[in-house]
């Protein structure tokens, strides 16, 4: 079910028991005119992806969810929805955590580290249709599970919380998402996204490397820049980032 200040705010949602992926059945949902602020749940998915088109193990346990939005901003403002969605799932596996939640931290761009292993993961999608852009939010939470064949280390909320669901990670993260969405959403709702989010963030002031397309590249992480990239000092001089995955140590 829902939270209380996502009904509040609009949302509905849609469970399903086993799909290829969330973010299809949310496609297919835009395709038949569905209006927006839709959240689609599956207990399992047979085609789930992360970035880069990787395959996501989906086994019953762990929460597989999608977010459509029609129409939420202007295409530009688009990537900052990742940070939105981040600083969510921060919160709502800090309520779903307890105690165990200072052991949280956001790596960028888009994951959620429990003492530095990957406890959760999203997907940002959006396409202009007829003038107005539609965005889709996938977001994959490890509850009682996690896969073993990663690059990066990876956990699940059990591990820490025994007590974790699936319920109630959806209930606090539809509440902390409406929340962000709409402090966000307010002029210059971006400073204090982007703010929140830094205090929250995995290796910041910390030697890291980011691999890129053309090659890895090392050195500090000094911060985010204003409309999000990533800031990294290197003996090269200042480089703002806007996607790579990132590691911590330099190569």
């Amino acid at each position: 079910m829902l939270g209380e200040a996502a009904r509040a705010a609009g949302y509905r949602l849609i469970i399903r028991d086993a799909v290829g992926s969330t973010m299809e059945e949310a496609r297919r949902a835009l395709d038949q005119g569905e209006p927006g602020k839709l959240w689609i749940v599956a207990r399992s998915q047979d085609a789930g992806r992360g970035r880069h088109g990787r395959q996501w193990g989906s086994p019953p346990g762990n929460l597989y969810a999608s977010l459509l939005l029609t129409d939420p901003c202007e295409p530009a403002l688009a990537p900052q929805l990742g940070f939105v969605t981040g600083l969510a799932l921060h919160d709502a596996a800090s309520r779903v955590l307890g105690p165990a939640a200072s052991a949280l931290r956001l790596k960028w761009p888009n994951d959620l580290l429990l003492d530095k292993a990957k406890t959760s993961g999203l997907l940002l999608e959006g396409e202009s249709r007829a003038g107005r852009l539609n965005v889709i939010i996938g977001c994959g939470v490890n509850i009682a599970s996690c896969p073993s064949d990663t690059p990066y280390p990876a956990t699940f909320l059990k591990a820490a919380a025994p007590e974790a669901s699936v319920e109630a990670m959806l209930e606090a993260l539809s509440d902390a998402w409406a929340k962000r969405f709409a402090i966000w959403s307010q002029p210059g709702g971006f400073g204090p996204t982007r703010a929140a989010w830094l205090e929250r963030a995995a290796f910041l002031g910390e030697t890291i490397t980011i691999r890129l397309p053309e090659g890895p590249v090392s050195g500090r992480f000094v911060g985010l820049d204003p409309i999000g990239r990533l800031d990294l000092a290197t003996e090269a001089g200042r480089r703002l980032i806007d996607a790579g995955d990132l590691f911590f140590g330099a190569i």
